[in-house]
């Protein structure tokens, strides 16, 4: 039976339940025959996605604090390009495409996480410098050590647990995989849904033909509003971010957007209160009548949102407990079943274990030696912070496979906070505080959560290897590939960023990107390694409202992620939920309705990369040009005033028209 015959044909009847006593599972390309994989196509192929993805998913993760996840559109463009381009046998080199070139968005989620901060606080200390090579090295130095960790544990959590784990996303990422002649289809619509987001926020981004939001300032009420009681409603038209809210759904978008309402409609006008009647109780002037609402959203209520995201995380690695139990019975008994030296298939074929050991103690000392030169410290404590990262790479590795083996989702954010905090305390106690101490845990916690990240997405891959019958082996090869071409990209885009947009606000940087996580991560590691004032009060607040959240069975860092990001780049989310739950319940039958879902899933993850990649064109522009103002059309005399903002409601109107229309050209046989 050829390939493409094979191709046709469903998944066998076995490939999501557990298997019976003495049942095998044989997967669609069968590990009696040879398939091409890795051939000049899909290696050119997967590193153009591992490139264009990175600089996308940089964008996304740094604007709004999501990081775009890039397995579903390669899968999509993959099988789309191999139609295109009449591959012969295509199955195995699409898995490669797929596996390849979504390295990129676990080494940006590693990467976004926690470098930024390094910039954020350089803003305070001078003295820290940030360069490509510390992005660069803590991106690829942690990809390689999550490939490595998870290697050994491949057959335990895609064979052994074979039916008993349901890996979400690999699922959805192996039907589009076996889609086959519809594939060429659905890549021209995310082409031309990305071509149109993109030109959409370039619009107003580059172009200022409209403004990027709309406010209640434009109206009489609202500008009272906001200069008596400090309120203000904001909403940000960028085709990138409603996106964001149809994939997450209805549910998670209003626990964001209510986290920001709490923000902006409760907590900025209660500092204002709380100031008057001090003020008018001392017979004084109320501090806050003379500063606008964001000027308290920076100053008071962005430290109760840190803390309320610190507090979220623990609570999501408490409630992980049983995950990272498991995990840890697994990591620490990996060694007691000794492999015998047999001849395995060729779809259960590893990279051989010596190969492993070697690599992992070459990136070891590589860390040691990035460690101890590139951020310039002891010898002591270079041999601490090593044994730091190696512990809990090592542990926290098997617990972002389990993860999202589980569930589909990494607890990256919690562990990444638990890694800073219990590497601040420990390079502390060798003596490595100040601003050198702040760049090692940044770069420790760089290292570890790119590392997680990498093992929660690399398991992804190998599932659906396994399920479609590749060769491990050459997947785990060419990761390492994909890993290496992502952090030099992420490390090149976020430099470019910071340039062009900045993280912290300046007078060349009016609007910096929000970077709420690395952020957070800065706002927590100061204190610890200065000895500096830390406003606990507020961060105490936020941490008793996350524990309340969670309290009412709501998921607290995503309303801690809402109460911390502006306000307009939250209320877009809303829309997008409710286009995604209109859609559900649009028609009574059922196969019409998850057509229509994923047309529009399919839409929106256009809208996103496109919008995100046109995002980095500008900063490209910005960086070559140093002027902000480069392709600035100058259709108005204030790109945000009343005209720009109407404008701006009026062109976001139509996109949504749009993205309805082409969802509802879906068929149930589609």
């Amino acid at each position: 039976m050829s390939q493409e015959e094979q191709e046709k044909k469903s998944l066998p009847e076995n490939a999501y339940r557990e298997l019976k006593p003495g049942e095998e599972y044989q997967p669609v390309m069968s590990p009696k025959m040879y398939f091409p994989e890795v051939t000049w196509w899909s290696i050119f192929m997967g590193l153009l996605m591992a490139v264009i993805f990175s600089a996308a998913a940089a964008y996304s993760g740094l604007k709004i604090g999501q990081v775009f996840e890039a397995a579903i559109p390669i899968s999509i463009i993959a099988v789309g390009a191999s139609a295109a381009a009449k591959r012969k046998d295509a199955l195995g080199q699409n898995v490669i495409i797929q596996s390849i070139g979504a390295s990129s968005g676990v080494i940006v989620a590693g990467a976004v996480f926690t470098i930024p901060g390094l910039y954020i606080l350089q803003a305070k200390y001078p003295e820290i410098q940030v360069n490509f090579w510390q992005i660069f090295f803590s991106s690829l130095l942690g990809g390689f050590l999550g490939i490595l960790f998870l290697i050994p544990f491949r057959k335990y959590f895609v064979k052994d647990m074979h039916g008993k784990l349901p890996f979400p996303e690999a699922t959805a990422t192996t039907e589009i995989l076996m889609t086959g002649e519809k594939g060429g289809k659905q890549a021209k619509l995310l082409i031309l849904s990305g071509l149109i987001g993109g030109a959409f926020d370039f619009c107003f981004s580059a172009l200022r033909l409209w403004s990027d939001e709309f406010t209640s300032r434009i109206i009489p009420i609202g500008e009272t509003l906001a200069t008596k009681v400090k309120m203000v409603f904001k909403f940000n038209v960028s085709a990138l971010i409603f996106s964001f809210g149809y994939l997450i759904g209805l549910r998670y978008a209003l626990i964001i957007t209510m986290g920001s309402l709490l923000s902006w409609f409760v907590l900025i006008p209660l500092v204002n209160e709380i100031g008057a009647f001090v003020a008018q109780s001392g017979g004084g002037i109320n501090p806050f009548e003379a500063l606008s609402a964001e000027d308290i959203f920076k100053a008071y209520v962005r430290p109760i949102g840190i803390g309320a995201i610190a507090m979220a995380g623990i609570i999501g690695i408490i409630k992980s407990s049983s995950v990272i139990g498991s995990a840890f019975k697994l990591a620490f008994g990996f060694g007691k079943k000794t492999h015998a030296e047999v001849k395995v298939e060729r779809t259960q074929k590893d990279l051989k274990m010596s190969f492993v050991m070697l690599f992992i103690l070459l990136t070891l000392i590589a860390v040691f030696v990035f460690l101890l030169f590139g951020v310039k410290i002891t010898l002591l404590q270079a041999v601490v912070a090593l044994l730091t990262v190696l512990i809990i790479s090592f542990l926290f590795t098997t617990v972002a496979a389990n993860a999202i083996a589980i569930v589909g989702t990494n607890p990256v954010s919690g562990m990444t906070l638990m890694t800073l905090i219990l590497s601040s305390v420990i390079l502390v106690s060798v003596g490595l505080k100040g601003w050198q101490g702040m760049v090692s845990s940044l770069i420790i916690g760089g290292i570890v959560c790119t590392a997680l990240s990498m093992a929660g997405g690399f398991i992804t891959d190998l599932k659906v290897g396994y399920w479609l019958g590749t060769t491990p082996a050459k997947q785990q090869s060419f990761k390492f590939l994909g890993t290496l071409l992502s952090a030099a990209t992420v490390g090149i885009v976020i430099f470019i960023l910071n340039d062009a947009y900045g993280f912290v606000e300046t007078a060349k940087h009016t609007k910096p990107m929000v970077a709420p996580q690395a952020n957070a991560m800065a706002a927590i590691i100061e204190p610890l390694m200065s000895g500096s004032g830390v406003s606990w009060v507020l961060l105490g607040v936020g941490a008793i409202i996350s524990l309340i959240v969670n309290w009412l069975k709501v998921s607290p860092l995503a309303f801690a992620l809402g109460m911390f990001i502006p306000l307009p780049l939250n209320t877009p989310l809303v829309v997008g939920g409710l286009l995604n739950h209109w859609f559900t319940k649009s028609t009574k039958d059922e196969k019409l309705a998850n057509a229509r879902i994923q047309r529009g899933i399919l839409i929106s993850s256009g809208f996103i990369a496109g919008a995100a990649i046109f995002g980095v064109i500008g900063a490209l522009i910005i960086f070559f040009t140093d002027d902000p103002n480069a392709v600035n059309l100058k259709v108005w005399d204030n790109d945000t005033g009343v005209g720009a903002q109407f404008t701006a409601l009026i062109a976001f109107l139509a996109l949504i028209a749009y993205f309805v229309w082409e969802s509802f050209r879906a068929k149930k046989e589609d």
